[in-house]
């Protein structure tokens, strides 16, 4: 069953979904330009482990790493009868589950020679409190200092975006293309969510031509693979951050016109 919409599924958004689709789109991006850009280079899947907090239910069973072991009998120790006075309340720490993120990277082959980095942005290089921020900025500087390209691929509405010297018209998702020749000049593609997703150049090393990769046919494939038109439900609003009055109105009506439960 395909997304009921031409470009971005905003409710990919939702973090339940978020974190495999975001794994099953380095794949089909990757896969897509191995088909075209070999010989002489190699796209492959880069992944790193970040951690993210989640709420925890008191409910849960968690299994401590270390105990005590009972090696005797009786209640004294050196000599001493202690009495163990019980904790008056109890409380939860935080808790941090991994975090896997997948970046693509084309290499020449041979000697491995990184060519384009492409960052498919996730919710947590995109919190300004989480520690995986603070590395994507200091990565995506790293980058832009060097003579690599740099493809960013966000298609997440909330959080804050990587910035920008310049205003770029308004849109809940951007791709931004800065190539290391014509550094600090960023190509920029601000995309609606009623609009279908581009094809976008991926670029070589000269005299090569750019590979063009088709976000779209990228984003179908990830969808279709994750089975998440039977995950999804359609009766729901969105996932936050809310719709502008407007695009929430187009939704409510593509979603009726596709059928979407």
């Amino acid at each position: 069953m395909p997304s009921p919409f031409p470009g971005m599924d905003p409710y990919i958004e939702d973090p339940e979904v978020w974190s495999d689709f975001h794994a099953r789109l380095a794949e089909q991006v990757s896969g897509g330009l191995n088909q075209i850009i070999q010989p002489r280079y190699v796209a492959r899947m880069v992944p790193r482990v970040t951690y993210d907090l989640i709420q925890v239910d008191e409910r849960r069973s968690v299994r401590p790493d270390a105990g005590i072991w009972e090696t005797g009998r009786g209640g004294a120790v050196g000599g001493a009868v202690a009495v163990i006075t019980p904790a008056p309340v109890q409380s939860l720490v935080p808790m941090e589950v991994p975090l896997r993120l997948v970046s693509v990277e084309v290499r020449e082959t041979g000697k491995l020679r990184l060519v384009t980095a492409i960052e498919i942005l996730s919710p947590v290089n995109k919190r300004p409190s989480h520690e995986a921020y603070d590395e994507y900025q200091r990565k995506r500087r790293a980058l832009l200092r060097s003579e690599t390209n740099l493809l960013e691929i966000d298609l997440l509405r909330g959080g804050e975006r990587p910035p920008l010297e310049r205003p770029v018209p308004s849109a809940p998702y951007y791709l931004t293309l800065v190539r290391a020749r014509r550094y600090p000049t960023a190509e920029v593609w601000p995309i609606q969510l009623r609009d279908p997703l581009p094809t976008v150049p991926v670029p070589l090393l000269e005299p090569d031509p750019d590979a063009p990769l088709d976000l779209g046919a990228a984003v179908a494939a990830a969808y279709e693979r994750g089975a998440y038109g039977a995950l999804i439900d359609y009766g729901l609003a969105p996932p936050p951050p809310p719709l502008p009055e407007a695009e929430a109105a187009w939704l409510g009506e593509r979603l009726r016109s596709a059928g979407a439960r």
